[in-house]
């Protein structure tokens, strides 16, 4: 299912990731997939609250936990810059529809 809110849609996720040789493009990328999909499964199941937000935020903030290894084993990992990057994308994709959604609920289940 294609995105249909624009501004999400046209969104460069991950922006700082790719503009930073440290972090390879492949495992970026994954990364990106992850808030796209992120994206869809909020406009296909539009939850109905924050609680429920949370819950779809939280299940692919742990793919990230996993992308973890994809990155160690690149010669990279999740440090600061990713972190904030990786949050700040989370944000974006919650205040398109829930502006009053913290951004560290939504990475509870964070392990980086």
């Amino acid at each position: 299912m294609p995105i249909s809110n624009q501004r999400v849609s046209t969104h460069p996720f991950l922006r700082g990731l790719y503009d930073d040789g440290y972090y390879p493009d492949h495992v970026v990328d994954r990364g990106r997939a992850i808030l796209l999909a992120l994206c869809e499964r909020i406009e296909r199941e539009r939850p109905a609250g924050l609680a429920a937000l949370y819950a779809l935020a939280q299940a692919a903030t742990e793919e990230f936990n996993d992308l973890e290894a994809a990155f160690e084993a690149a010669g990279s990992e999740i440090e600061t810059v990713a972190r904030e990057e990786i949050a700040e994308d989370f944000g974006f994709v919650a205040r398109a529809g829930f502006p009053d959604a913290d951004v560290e609920e939504l990475i509870a289940t964070r392990e980086w």
